[in-house]
C-alpha cells in the first residue's frame, strides 16, 4: 500500500490516512500487520515520529516529524489546542444548524480509575438528505453533512459527542446506531466510518508561519455526498477542489 502524500518539507511529512488504518502499533489491535507509521517509513527510507492520533476508522490529515527536535513543539502545540481541525462526518437525523457539544468524556473501560475529561466539539450542518429507505419504525430516513471543530482532543471525542446527542456517526461500530450502519452497508455498500478529518492548522516553528494541510475525502465518502446531492455544497466549501464527474 503506498500512502498519499499531501504536504512534505524538511521537518514534516503528512498523508491522507485511509480509513481502518491503525497510527501505530497498540496492544489493543495486535492482530494488525500494517500501520500507517511502518508504512511511510518505508515508504519514504526514514524514521518519523507521529505527532497526533486519528481512530483506526477515521480517514484524513495525519501529520509526522522527521525528528524529536520538530516534533516537540507541535506535540505541544495539540496538547496546549493550539492547532485548528476540521472534520467532515455523516451522521443519523437532522442536526442543529449549529451547536457547540460541551460534554466530559469518560474513559474508556482500560481507564475506569480515570475521572471524566472536559471535552468541547463544535459543529455545524452544512447539507440534509431524506431517503425513502427504512430502519427501524421509520418510513424514511434523514442524514446530515456536519462541519466539525473539536476544541479539545480527548479520544474517540467526536464519536462520544455525537452519540451523546443521538446524531450517531454512521459506519461507527463502537459508539454508533448497529441499525443505520447495517442499513448503510446492505443498501448503500458503505463498510466505513463515515469521519474524515478533511484540515489540519499549525503553526510550523521553522518556517515561523501558518501552514494549514488538507486531504481529500476517501472515495466511499465522495461517492456518497455525489448520492446524496452534496457534491455543490463541498465545492463552495472547498473540501471537493475538483468538479466529480456525474455517471
Amino acid at each position: 500500500m503506498e500512502l498519499e502524500l499531501i504536504y512534505e518539507d524538511e521537518h514534516y511529512v503528512a498523508i491522507n490516512k485511509p480509513n481502518g488504518l491503525l497510527v501505530h502499533r497498540t496492544r489493543i489491535a495486535e492482530e494488525k500487520k500494517e500501520f500507517a507509521l511502518q508504512l511511510l517509513r518505508d515508504q519514504l527510507g526514514y524514521r518519523l515520529y507521529p505527532l497526533h492520533r486519528l481512530d483506526r476508522g477515521t480517514s484524513g490529515v495525519l501529520l509526522f516529524s522527521k525528528s524529536p527536535e520538530a516534533a516537540a513543539p507541535v506535540v505541544k502545540a495539540f496538547e496546549e489546542q493550539q492547532t485548528n481541525k476540521t472534520y467532515l462526518a455523516i451522521v443519523r437525523g437532522y442536526t442543529a444548524e449549529a451547536e457547540t457539544i460541551d460534554n466530559p468524556i469518560k474513559p474508556d473501560k482500560d481507564h475506569k480509575h480515570k475521572a471524566p475529561q472536559d471535552a468541547v466539539t463544535h459543529y455545524s450542518r452544512l447539507a440534509t438528505v431524506e431517503l425513502p429507505i427504512p430502519v427501524g419504525r421509520y418510513s424514511t430516513s434523514r442524514f446530515s453533512l456536519v462541519q466539525v471543530k473539536p476544541e479539545t482532543g480527548r479520544m474517540h471525542q467526536i464519536r462520544k459527542h455525537f452519540a451523546h446527542i443521538r446524531h450517531y456517526i454512521i459506519g461507527d461500530k463502537r459508539h454508533g446506531d448497529w441499525r443505520q450502519n447495517l442499513m448503510f452497508l446492505e443498501e448503500l455498500k458503505s463498510p466505513y466510518l463515515l469521519l474524515h478529518a478533511a484540515e489540519l492548522q499549525f503553526w510550523h516553528p521553522f518556517l515561523e508561519k501558518e501552514v494549514i494541510l488538507q486531504a481529500q475525502m476517501p472515495a466511499n465518502m465522495i461517492r456518497l455526498c455525489r448520492q446524496f446531492g452534496w457534491q455543490q455544497v463541498l465545492e463552495e466549501q472547498l473540501y471537493l477542489p475538483q468538479p466529480i464527474p456525474f455517471g
